[in-house]
């Protein structure tokens, strides 16, 4: 990418814009080269992978967090009772925010790292870089294959069970994997804002429907019928934290916002995008999870959408797909795009696109996508897939290896003096803390998921044609 140099220093000067891992180099006279210290040369002959905008990351934050995972939330409040789950939503996002917030300093001072495993290698060496790839890679899998059990319920749902839900999945995976093959980010944030509308139509449109519908569908349609409205549950210790892994599941994309601000075309403005995203969504999640549960009780469904009738189970299905889809794309995406990295690091094919960059892009995207559709014909069932998400590898992706990294830039590297100060060992105390509600999480919810979906596998096992929906009555 070629720009002129004294426009680019002007808006360098005015914007503030962050330099420390572009390097300007002179091309003929007038014109310069980004360097960029993860992707190389920047030009006109490859993807321009700094891109992104402030809105555009805005949007990236917020879609990525986003999904039906918010509608497995009013069954959270149905299992542990509606006031300890606007508890635990709030404790919870403002930890993800927190260690989000760690992103944005640490990038700065670090411009070489483009994800987890990056800063890994920083803080821990070649072994933690491994372990942390693994996991990243992980979560991110993870998530595209629940995004494929959701498209396919929804499929479901809408044709009321036209077609086998194997068929489903197999066809979503092939819709994800041709969206995922967008080069950069900045192209997948034109998906994420037809996403984002898509999923906030369809939440809000069911929350909506079960204000003004007469009662829950799930409830007796006909007689007297009782509403049980729990202020605090008395769930086992498996089903809380199955509960909990699912408010993780639905708050846990700070994994992805490395990738983010590593495309961003002034990273500086990062805090500034991912503040006002997450607090849009802590406001989402609670109001959307309130309402619904307060208005279907114990006969809420999961994922919600099934809540307020056949008809607008359709309709809100309809108007979620765009977003699930988005999701995939997003996830997908990412996952191909940091094995491409990694591959093809230091190399002139990173940024140029040469065979080698083609041949090494589709078939990082086609790997993710083939083990996406695994992975979801292999549990083909909404809420345990989420779960299963939200305790194995959310934790290690989205609060774990923050904490280190905090360590690493403010106790490692701090002077003996430094170390002493009050704010700074309050700081310490707190990210011990969180370090040790991210093992706690991953142990105590990786339990709770395995009995979830051992308990739905005997109703829906592997490659199974049967509804994942609900829409047909199933001996």
């Amino acid at each position: 990418m070629t720009i002129d140099r004294d426009n680019h220093a002007a808006h360098v000067a005015e914007e503030g814009k962050y330099e420390a891992d572009i390097k300007v180099s002179p091309v003929g006279g007038e014109h310069v080269v980004l360097h960029d210290a993860v992707f190389g040369d920047i030009t006109e002959d490859g993807p321009n992978y700094r891109a992104v905008g402030s809105f555009g990351a805005w949007v990236l934050i917020t879609k990525s967090d986003i999904g039906l995972g918010v509608l497995t939330l009013p069954v959270v409040f149905g299992t542990l009772g509606i006031v300890p789950g606007i508890l635990l939503i709030i404790a919870i996002m403002v930890m993800m925010s927190y260690c989000a917030a760690i992103i944005g300093p640490f990038k700065m001072r670090h411009p070489e790292v483009y994800a987890i495993q990056d800063a890994a290698f920083i803080f821990g060496g070649k072994i933690a870089k491994e372990v942390f790839f693994v996991m990243y890679q992980i979560d991110l899998v993870l998530t595209v294959s629940g995004s494929c059990v959701s498209v396919a319920t929804a499929l479901n749902a809408i044709t009321t069970h036209g077609a086998c839900t194997a068929i489903f999945i197999a066809v979503t995976s092939v819709v994800g994997f041709t969206l995922c093959c967008l080069r950069t980010l900045s192209h997948v944030a034109f998906l994420g804002w037809v996403g984002l509308v898509s999923i906030l139509a369809a939440v809000f449109t069911v929350a909506i429907a079960c204000g003004v519908q007469g009662r829950p569908a799930a409830a007796p349609q006909v007689g007297p019928w009782t509403k049980e409205i729990k202020l605090f549950g008395s769930p086992s210790f498996a089903e809380g934290m199955t509960a909990v892994s699912s408010i993780v599941f639905a708050c846990g994309a700070t994994g992805t916002f490395f990738n983010i601000v590593s495309e961003m075309r002034e990273p500086r403005k990062y805090v500034r995008s991912m503040v006002l995203s997450l607090s849009f969504l802590g406001v989402v999640y609670i109001v959307i999870g309130s309402v619904v549960y307060l208005y279907c009780g114990q006969y809420v469904a999961s994922p919600a959408l099934g809540s307020a009738g056949v008809l607008m189970k359709k309709v809100c299905y309809g108007l979620a797909i765009p977003g699930m889809l988005v999701t995939l794309a997003i996830y997908g995406h990412l996952g191909g795009k940091q094995i491409f990295v990694r591959i093809l690091h230091g190399s002139r094919h990173l940024a140029h696109s040469t065979p080698t960059h083609w041949f090494t892009w589709f078939g990082c995207q086609a790997a993710v996508a083939v083990v996406g559709y695994l992975l979801a014909s292999a549990i083909p069932n909404f809420g345990p897939i989420t779960s299963l998400i939200g305790s194995v590898s959310k934790p290690s992706t989205c609060i774990i290896p923050f904490t280190f990294m905090w360590w690493h830039d403010n106790w490692r590297m701090a002077k003996p003096e430094q170390r002493k100060e009050p704010r700074r060992r309050i700081m310490a105390v707190c990210n011990i803390f969180c370090l040790a509600v991210g093992i706690f999480l991953t142990v105590a919810g990786t339990y709770g998921s395995i009995v979830a979906i051992l308990a739905a596998s005997s109703k829906a096992g592997p490659w199974s044609c049967r509804d994942n929906s609900n829409s047909v009555h199933q001996d």
